[in-house]
């Protein structure tokens, strides 16, 4: 929030020694009415809720903080618990990845096996102790699942095998 100055706003008499000072405190009460008006705001919204708010949105949907996590890690609990209302479809949990991790996520299943596969685009790994956290009490019960990761290289790779002698070996440019 600006600086609120108060003595551009009143007449030159009101500018003098007593009323200088007045003007000032007003002014700084004024600044900070700003910010505390600022924070509240910031406080209807799980993403940017903090302190007091986020403890609210935690305890309105039931949830209660692990010892020692972030306040990211709560905001992220607090949304997936809103996101998570209803029936768990594969794009509600590839969403929940995806809020999560903060990068592309899609879902594979398998029918068959009774099992699906989160895949994770644009890194080779995460915290999935935590990931594993926030899909468990999404996921349906009789469901097993993985997680994957892809990961797009800009780069050749070539690919070949122990060379023996009186073999011809071969470099192979993929992709």
């Amino acid at each position: 929030m600006r600086q609120v100055d108060l003595l551009t706003q009143i007449p030159e008499l009101y500018q003098s020694p007593p009323f200088a000072e007045l003007q000032r405190v007003l002014g700084d009460l004024c600044r900070r009415a700003g910010e505390d008006l600022d924070f509240t705001l910031e406080q209807l919204w799980p993403q940017t809720a903090s302190g007091w708010g986020l403890s609210l949105w935690e305890q309105a949907y039931g949830i209660t903080p692990g010892a020692g996590e972030s306040v990211a890690q709560r905001r992220v609990a607090v949304c997936t618990k809103i996101r998570a209302d209803g029936f768990p479809t594969p794009e509600k949990i590839a969403q929940i990845a995806s809020d999560f991790t903060g990068l592309s996520c899609w879902t594979v299943e398998h029918f068959g096996a009774y099992e699906f596969e989160v895949w994770i685009s644009g890194c080779t790994s995460t915290d999935e102790m935590a990931l594993r956290a926030v899909i468990n009490p999404v996921k349906p019960a009789h469901l097993a699942y993985a997680i994957k990761y892809e990961l797009v290289l800009d780069e050749c790779v070539f690919v070949g095998g122990v060379v023996q002698s009186a073999e011809i070996f071969t470099l192979e440019e993929v992709g």
